[in-house]
């Protein structure tokens, strides 16, 4: 059942893939929301009804992890319904308006190329992203959150859809989507994330229970561990994120250990796979976030984006220190290879807190956040309050 601003968003593309079809004209509809906005559940039904309309439809991201994990959920039914789910590199080729609509989630991870070191020559044509996803579809849709660009090259902005668009002389639509469902159905904690990390003005604020979304904060990882388990042990699931601030050992092989490669102090758990087949019970990379066996290990933004678990345990790495009377990021502290030299610093800066931003707003009931540095973790105390010794003994 889609709510109010859902439907408005939901009856938009259906009713503009009907006029492109009676018109021989297309649209572009972009649905803006934060995270647990429905910006996915719209784009799955949407998906669905077009299917049963007969509408060549399809629906593809730029996340492996998301798009696997679509297929997988997919996979009871016919293969038809899997081939359904693309990325957005899948259309390099494509025939101009060969699609009735094309569905495109998590648009903010949209790149400046398709291109990458395995495209074929003739295939290099230099063209933008953006352009190919608008060309193969009468109705382009777009559902994204620019508070998640997370990595340089990524152009998923309003900004820029609206100039490939403008560019074609097609008419485009923004759908805002406002109400919160992830995260408790807590507004205030949204804001509260948001003004936390600075990607709005303001500065940080005290967090307020508002009975939705439990917020608290671990003197240690093994706290915020602990606490997580006994979660666990409750019925709920849990995972565990940290910012990409330690090195990322090789895949193990088969019966080897996974490297503990996220170490502090005494503390050592092992990064989540990468690859495609599962390691010594840990489950594949795009997995992570669904499989129970995934709770072992830490999850990179990477693997989080897109998903929702019931509670969320975050470690704030040394990229991101409270230093007086604000935040300073420390692009020497990201082990992110996506990062070049050429990245500038203010990117970087914004990337990094884009990345906790993701990170802190996966959990559907709680939120337990742990900063590896001591001066940071009091201004979180000094903020949230609530610890998670004093909540476990509850």
């Amino acid at each position: 059942m889609l709510l109010d601003e859902q439907q408005v968003a939901y009856r938009m593309v259906l009713n503009a893939v009907q006029k492109a079809k009676n018109a021989d004209r297309k649209e572009v509809v972009i649905v803006t929301g934060g995270p647990g906005t429905g910006k996915s559940v719209i784009a799955l039904q949407l998906l669905g009804e077009l299917y049963r309309r007969g509408v060549p439809a399809l629906h593809a991201t730029g996340s492996q992890s998301f798009t696997k994990t679509m297929r997988k959920i997919a996979g009871a039914r016919k293969r038809e319904v899997q081939d359904l789910f693309k990325y957005f590199n899948s259309f390099m080729t494509a025939e101009k308006n060969s699609l009735g609509a094309l569905i495109c989630d998590e648009a903010h991870r949209i790149r400046e190329t398709s291109a990458n070191r395995y495209t074929r020559a003739e295939h290099r044509t230099g063209r933008a992203q953006i352009d190919e996803l608008i060309d193969v579809a009468y109705v382009p849709v777009f559902f994204l959150d620019e508070h998640q660009v997370v990595r340089p090259g990524e152009m998923g902005t309003v900004a820029d859809i609206k100039e490939a668009a403008a560019k074609r002389d097609i008419p485009c639509h923004v759908v805002p989507l406002d109400s919160q469902f992830r995260c408790g159905g807590s507004d205030a904690y949204l804001r509260w994330v948001v003004r936390l990390l600075g990607l709005e003005p303001g500065g940080p604020v005290t967090w307020e229970p508002d009975g939705r979304m439990q917020l608290l904060v671990a003197e240690s990882p093994q706290e915020m561990e602990a606490f997580l388990e006994a979660r666990r042990a409750q019925g709920y699931g849990a995972r565990m994120s940290a910012g990409y601030c330690w090195r990322w050992s090789p895949e193990p092989r088969p019966g080897e250990p996974l490297p503990p490669d996220v170490v502090i102090g005494d503390w050592a758990r092992p990064w989540n796979l990468r690859g495609d087949r599962s390691v010594s019970g840990a489950p594949p990379a795009a997995l992570w976030a669904t499989d129970p066996a995934g709770f072992g290990q830490v999850g990179c933004v990477y693997t989080a984006q897109g998903f929702e678990y019931d509670w969320s345990g975050v470690i704030i790495g040394p990229d991101l220190l409270w230093r007086g009377d604000r935040w300073v990021t420390d692009r020497t502290e990201s082990k992110d290879p996506v990062f070049r030299r050429s990245t500038s610093d203010a990117d970087v800066d914004r990337l990094i807190r884009n990345t906790y931003k993701v990170l802190l707003t996966r959990g559907m009931v709680g939120t337990v956040v742990y900063s590896t540095d001591s001066e940071t973790r009091a201004k979180l105390r000094e903020l949230v309050g609530g610890s998670a010794r004093e909540s476990a003994r509850v």
